[in-house]
This record gives structure tokens, sequence and C-alpha cells, in this order.
């Protein structure tokens, strides 16, 4: 089966910055070590407060997992939602050719 790579991109209130960065380190925890995901967050280069996560899945079954949230991934999604600028996400789904 192929790989699928999902990310999420959006930009952040510059005051809001390092309310995001703490908020980052949270999601990163949650989702990576205690959920076992394949996820990392990136800064866009030369565009500073620009962000994308981005969840590696090995499987179809892994990726409509991640639609499946917790409490706790429920309650950082609120929270990052208040941080966007213009309240924005753009979602990108890429599936590996075999």
């Amino acid at each position: 089966m192929s790989r699928i790579i999902f990310t999420i991109s959006y930009e952040i209130s510059p005051e809001k910055r390092e309310e995001y960065l703490t908020l980052s380190r949270q999601m990163k925890e949650h989702l990576s070590e205690a959920n076992g995901r394949n996820y990392a967050i990136y800064e866009q280069k030369g565009k500073k407060n620009s962000f994308t996560e981005v969840f590696i899945c090995n499987s179809k079954e892994e990726y409509d997992q991640i639609e499946d949230q917790d409490d706790a991934t429920s309650q950082l999604v609120q929270q990052l939602e208040t941080l966007l600028v213009n309240g924005k996400m753009k979602y990108t789904t890429l599936v590996e050719l075999p």
C-alpha cells in the first residue's frame, strides 16, 4: 500500500508567536510521543510565522485515523485556531506512487 502525506498549513499572528511555539511543542508531544504518529511541524523559510504540520502515514487506515481526534487533540486544535491569521488553514493530501 502507498504511503500518504497529509499537511496542514497556516499563518500565525505575529503577536501570538510565543504562545504558538509553546502550543506547537504540546502538539508534537501529544501527537508524536503519546499517539505514536509520524508528525512534525515546519516553519516556511523566508516567511516567518507560516507553519506546516506534516503527518506521514504508512496506510490509508492510518491516514483515516487522523480525523479520529481524542479530547486532548481537539483542545489543542481549538487553541491553535485562536492564533491563526484570518482563521484559515490549507489542507493537502499526497499519495505515494506505487
